[in-house]
């Protein structure tokens, strides 16, 4: 099996690097792709940088290029469930894109079309979830499974917050899965999200990407030995 792991900044993906035996480096649509052993599993990483076309940019290139089984993408979000703190975690049943809006045409805000097909929600592969729910348990971390949430927006507003989790009951938001679920659903790429909770998407909370960051590598190195 060949795992392709996106994360969306620097101190998400510097301690899974540390993993990767005999890694070796290559660029590919401006984009740093290493590649190399998990134990026994062949993984890709990258960092696609923050945003929504980024990581699609990213995902495209990564299953063009090297073909991964499956991916996972990784890092820190915006707790919107009223019971995940930092540093709690979020495991993704469904991504939704909450910032594309053509609801004035008579769709729903949300809405993406592929091909004249209306999607307002992209499911992850159910297997990949549950394994990744089951090592953040193992861990020892309080997990909750639900839809998370992106958009090209850093979610600091509890008008927002609220908004989000009226629309979607998602339990978090953040600015990749979204996009990253969209691609692998056009590509027919199996794909799953975990996010470890940095902040609570209002004015009340520090951000505290480092300290989550610490615990996505921990839930997915424990999730990756078992594949």
């Amino acid at each position: 099996m060949k795992i392709g792991i996106i994360a969306a900044m620097e101190v998400e993906a510097a301690l899974l690097k540390a993993h990767l035996a005999d890694g070796k480096t290559e660029e590919v649509s401006g984009i740093l792709f290493t590649r190399g052993k998990w134990n026994k599993t062949e993984v890709i990483l990258a960092v696609c940088s923050e945003g929504k076309v980024n990581a699609a940019l990213c995902a495209e290139a990564m299953i063009l290029r090297y073909a991964p089984s499956a991916i996972i993408n990784t890092g820190v979000a915006g707790g919107l469930s009223p019971t995940l703190h930092v540093p709690d975690v979020a495991v993704a049943t469904a991504v939704a894109q909450h910032d594309m809006d053509m609801s004035p045409l008579g769709y729903q805000k949300g809405d993406v079309l592929i091909h004249d097909k209306v999607h307002s929600l992209f499911e992850v592969d159910k297997a990949l979830m549950m394994r990744l729910f089951e090592a953040a348990e193992a861990e020892g971390s309080h997990v909750e499974a639900g839809v998370i949430v992106s958009g090209d927006a850093f979610i600091a507003d509890p008008l927002k917050k609220e908004e989000l989790k009226r629309r979607y009951n998602a339990v978090a938001c953040e600015m990749e899965g979204g996009a990253i679920g969209h691609t692998c659903y056009v590509n027919g790429v199996p794909f799953a999200v975990l996010r470890a909770i940095s902040d609570t998407a209002d004015d009340g909370t520090a951000y505290e990407p480092a300290r989550a960051a610490a615990i996505s590598e921990r839930i997915l190195a424990r999730a990756l030995e078992s594949l």
